[in-house]
């Protein structure tokens, strides 16, 4: 039986994770729950920081070391950027990473947005990019996905790689406070964040590189892309709705097929029926994306939602950590909503 840890174990991400793995058919059977670390929680009950998941509530977490870590045959890593490099797990186990420390190709791009040392990169977690999920199912060590690029490269891929959607993109991105993680911060109070909205790092947010990134793979003839991205911070506890807007290079009848056809091969993405607009709350709790798309103009309008925590996150990881370890995709991750 499989040993799993989870890093970060008392965060939005790492107890994400576990309230997955829990429930996933394999809980008990291919696997158990491993190794909880934290950083500086360390030493404390878990039931008494993440009183939600029962089942772990005596365990005590553990210091997040390299040492404790390779005790476990795989390992979540929900921790803050620039940690997991340091970690240098070995080469042997199982490792889907949620923080940024290998997602980015260009080392430029990272001296740019993060300014820290690069460590380089490793498998990208978004298993719908074309030909991205062969790659995960080979690979040991996977960077997952931030959670803007995740809902804007899910709305924008489609028509990009049909070449039906020019890739000069604007993409405005609505997100819930979890996104941000649980560190103490004035800024995200409640007397700051309820009846209120507000954009922030505009036009030099760490995950627009990201956004070109997933896309540059998928550009017809290798053409250049642009993204113009507008994160939004909204009065909600977690979800992201996405609007992606770009020049159309078809008709809409054509475009909405590709989008069509596109989704039908993925358990994860809904393509919503004409005139129905996707809804954070439709997808709370799950690990799907709703998607619409449509023509304004001779523009393309596409928008998404998802949830910031699952698909935009640990439900990224688990579904990568299915692939890797030949067990259903699917498995453990629910397509409902709350």
């Amino acid at each position: 039986m499989l040993k799993i840890a989870v890093a970060g174990a008392s965060g939005y991400a790492g107890s994400e994770a576990l309230r997955l793995l829990l429930a996933h058919p394999g809980y008990g059977k291919d696997f158990e729950i491993g190794s909880l670390t934290g950083g500086s929680n360390a030493g404390n009950r878990f039931g008494d920081l993440v009183p939600h998941l029962p089942q772990l509530a005596d365990r005590v977490l553990e210091d997040t070391t390299r040492d404790i870590l390779v005790q476990n045959d795989a390992a979540i890593l929900g921790l803050p950027h620039g940690v997991s490099a340091a970690l240098d797990l070995p080469e042997n186990m199982y490792v889907v990473d949620c923080g940024a420390d290998y997602r980015l190709k260009n080392e430029s791009d990272w001296d740019r947005y993060y300014g820290s040392e690069y460590a380089g990169h490793h498998t990208y977690g978004i298993p719908e990019l074309p030909g991205n999920r062969d790659l995960i199912k080979k690979s040991r060590y996977i960077a997952a996905p931030g959670c803007f690029p995740t809902g804007a490269t899910l709305a924008a891929v489609p028509g990009i790689a049909a070449g039906l959607i020019a890739p000069q993109i604007s993409v405005v991105s609505v997100t819930g406070v979890s996104g941000a993680g649980k560190k103490p911060a004035v800024s995200l109070l409640g007397a700051e964040t309820m009846e209120n909205a507000r954009a922030y790092n505009v036009g030099k947010h760490r995950h627009t590189p990201e956004i070109r990134q997933n896309l540059q793979a998928v550009v017809p003839d290798n053409e250049d892309v642009y993204v113009t991205f507008t994160p939004v911070l909204a009065p909600m506890k977690r979800g992201i709705l996405t609007t992606v807007t770009a020049p159309a290079r078809g008709s809409i009848q054509d475009i909405r097929k590709a989008y069509e056809d596109f989704c039908a091969a993925e358990p994860f993405l809904l393509l919503l029926p004409e005139g129905q607009q996707p809804e954070t709350q439709s997808v709370r709790g799950s690990n799907m994306t709703h998607i619409q798309v449509e023509e304004v103009d001779g523009m393309v309008v596409v928008t998404s939602a998802i949830d910031n925590l699952t698909k935009g996150t640990a439900g990224a990881a688990v579904q990568c950590l299915n692939l890797m370890l030949g067990w259903d995709e699917t498995a453990g991750l629910p397509q409902t909503g709350v």
